[in-house]
């Protein structure tokens, strides 16, 4: 080939050649989660439970200080009630003196034996 024939034909097959459009097409890119859905339920179910577990511990934490109250109450009432009755009972010697008897029934005009009012107190000591 000669010098005249190559250049007809480059410039016949450059002549030749389509131009190329440009294309565009969108290209959707889909971008890597952070989470999957898999895990997302995974740790929805897990907050869950130790939300639940938060409540359960708070609830008989809150009951078992209502007990608590409630036997401080009852532990202080119970003292109360013991002071009363060594109260009661020491004003029951008291009164139970034979002495006391023997006054009280010399200011009626009862005659009483001494030793029936000591067997008394022996009686009563009991």
């Amino acid at each position: 080939m000669d010098g005249n024939a190559a250049r007809k034909w480059e410039q016949a097959y450059t002549s030749y050649i389509p131009k190329k459009e440009e294309q565009t097409s969108t290209v959707t890119v889909k971008q890597k989660r952070w989470i999957t859905k898999g895990e997302k339920v995974l740790y929805s179910a897990i907050g869950f439970l130790l939300i639940a577990a938060c409540i359960y511990v708070v609830s008989f934490a809150s009951a078992t200080d209502t007990l608590n109250r409630k036997v401080e109450s009852l532990e202080q009432s119970i003292q109360q009630q013991k002071v009363t009755n060594e109260g009661l009972l020491y004003e029951k010697k008291q009164l139970s003196r034979p002495e006391r008897i023997t006054r009280i029934a010399k200011e009626n005009g009862l005659k009483i034996q001494e030793s029936k009012v000591k067997q008394a107190q022996a009686y009563n000591s009991n």
